[in-house]
């Protein structure tokens, strides 16, 4: 299992086309009943990784939507 500490030094591409290949590895059977558990908890925790970049993306840019609709309200009177 990946330690916390690696799964946070994951970018998000690297997560993601690392998630598309366990799955891709999932679908297309032929592995044993541990691989198949060990490849579907890895995406597991590559599916968490990608979803905290996400949900930093959407916090960021949230706070700049919300920024600029401030600076428009206080600069327009």
């Amino acid at each position: 299992m990946t330690s916390k500490v690696a799964q946070e030094a994951l970018g998000y591409e690297q997560a993601r086309d690392e998630l598309i290949e366990v799955v891709r590895r999932l679908e297309a059977g032929g592995t044993t009943l541990e691989e198949s558990l060990a490849l579907w908890e890895r995406g597991e925790e590559l599916a968490k990784v990608c979803r905290r970049w996400l949900d930093g993306a959407r916090a960021r840019l949230d706070a700049a939507l919300a920024e600029e609709q401030e600076d428009g309200e206080s600069g327009g009177e």
